[in-house]
């Protein structure tokens, strides 16, 4: 690590100059009423937080400018540092955009099943991508990458959850709870987000017991992470063969994980979350990716759970990122029988929700994710 000399003390100003006058550009996103069919729309309101309008697309601009701002406030960057991030895609997208912005070559460390869109995106912002076979690979060969080159590994999976300030300064919770202020449920009965490093979960939890709020945070996991059978056990040492739905559950349980600030968590198939995703962008008339539709999916179960109990209040999820990224996977239905997934029982279930208002689970039963 360099010395911090007046030339990079006079470097990391002006880097965290224009990465806080990128901030100071953008709008906060928005936040969308889903409307509802049956007794659930008379009931409980559905919001979306729609993340795909941030300028890199995605949730994961909001982690790439904490990640930014850590590592230089931290002093680990300068002049010339090589950036290097294990990453499914999103994440990379906006760290090379950031890493632009102050003058930074870039690499991504991912598997070769990331979406076409996702890399064009990555190297139109100037990155490179450097792949490999499977998830649990990214992390040692992004850490080689960068002793290899004396740059530095940004490691999203270690520090999200301690890059963002959870207790306010416009952080994804505080924002939501500002949005949701003149709503006839103002206070939200749950939040619903998935995990991908676990650092939007540990916010938003944290925030919530922060401000003593009585919201409820459900995390969503799909098929093949790891994160559900840790938080059931207790334990960090669980592992899956890693999630097909890009952006969220890992072959770990990260160290960004924070399973104590969470109230439930449940497991989305990933015929579910695809089918989810294709029916919300056919009702908004927009499309969205497919950790949306493991959100969505979720939403409604915990929205079919209310309605049984005769509750009444709000449920907000997260909009991740637009479905322009996955034209070449997710919406393509020769590539999604290749990975054997059935979306079948999930559309008619959704069909027939939208006739009856009752969500019916293939699998699980009425009201259940």
């Amino acid at each position: 690590m360099p010395t911090l000399t007046a030339d990079h003390r006079a470097w990391i100003d002006e880097a965290v100059r224009r990465v806080e006058a990128d901030a100071q550009r953008s709008a906060d996103t928005h936040l969308h009423v889903v409307p509802l069919p049956g007794v659930a729309g008379r009931s409980v309101d559905l919001y979306l937080k729609d993340e795909s309008v941030h300028p890199t697309g995605s949730l994961k601009h909001r982690l790439a400018r904490s990640l930014f701002l850590y590592a230089l406030c931290n002093g680990w960057l300068h002049a010339g540092s090589t950036v290097v991030e294990a990453s499914s895609g999103s994440t990379a997208v906006s760290e090379a955009y950031f890493a632009r912005l102050v003058g930074l070559p870039f690499v991504a460390v991912m598997t070769r099943s990331t979406s076409r869109e996702k890399v064009e995106l990555i190297e139109w912002y100037g990155g490179q991508c450097h792949f490999v076979d499977t998830p649990g690979e990214v992390y040692d060969e992004a850490r080689r990458l960068a002793e290899a080159c004396g740059g530095h590994y940004m490691d999203q999976f270690t520090y999200a959850e301690r890059a963002t300030d959870w207790r306010g300064n416009n952080n994804i919770a505080e924002s939501i709870f500002e949005q949701m202020a003149k709503e006839r449920h103002p206070v939200p009965s749950w939040v619903v987000v998935s995990a991908g490093t676990g650092g939007t979960s540990a916010t938003i939890g944290r925030f919530l017991h922060y401000k003593r709020h009585a919201t409820r945070l459900l995390v969503a996991d799909p098929e093949g992470s790891a994160f559900l059978e840790g938080w059931e056990k207790d334990v960090s040492t669980a592992t899956g063969p890693g999630s097909r739905i890009e952006g969220i559950g890992r072959p770990r349980v990260e160290p960004s994980f924070v399973g104590g600030v969470i109230d439930d968590m449940v497991r989305v198939p990933d015929a579910a979350s695809i089918a989810t995703m294709r029916w919300l962008s056919a009702r908004m008339g927009r499309s969205v990716g497919p950790s949306t539709g493991t959100n969505v999916w979720a939403a409604l179960g915990i929205i079919g759970r209310m309605v049984d109990a005769g509750e009444r209040g709000s449920v907000v999820t997260l909009l991740c990122d637009s479905g322009d990224r996955y034209g070449s996977t997710y919406y393509d239905d020769d590539w999604v029988a290749s990975l054997g997934i059935d979306l079948t029982p999930y559309a008619a279930a959704l069909a027939d929700y939208e006739r009856t208002g009752v969500l019916v689970d293939p699998d699980a039963g009425r009201g259940e994710a």
